[in-house]
């Protein structure tokens, strides 16, 4: 039995162990002593109009168009209470529906999220 147990345990570590082979490299390597990492850096090539994919540090990122919804005045509100002013204002994020997503981007830099249940609004 416990031949048994052992001999399972170690197949099932090596599939373990195996499998991380599989996954595609992070282009992890190790800093030298007093280097700084570098910041990632934003590549943007030409894009046939009204295509809102761009490329960032090679991984391409699509970006969701601007859009309002029924409960954007009521998420402008609270991003307000929450020092979050400027931008466009509160954008959809998913399908309309019971249950949004919305997001508005503040002048300080930072993104004020909001989830809306049946137009009763919470910030994330």
């Amino acid at each position: 039995m416990k031949r048994l147990l052992v001999s399972v345990l170690s197949v099932a570590g090596a599939l373990l162990l195996g499998g991380c082979v599989c996954v595609p490299s992070l282009n992890l390597r190790p800093l030298s002593a007093g280097t700084a990492p570098a910041s990632p850096k934003l590549v943007t090539a030409p894009a046939p109009a009204g295509d809102l994919r761009i490329a960032f540090d090679g991984v391409e990122i699509e970006r969701v168009a601007f859009r309002t919804g029924v409960s954007s005045s009521t998420v402008e509100r609270l991003a307000r209470a929450a020092s979050c002013t400027g931008g466009m204002g509160a954008g959809l994020m998913t399908a309309p529906g019971p249950v949004e997503v919305y997001r508005m981007a503040c002048d300080n830099g930072k993104v004020f999220l909001a989830r809306c249940e049946l137009r009763q609004c919470k910030p994330m």
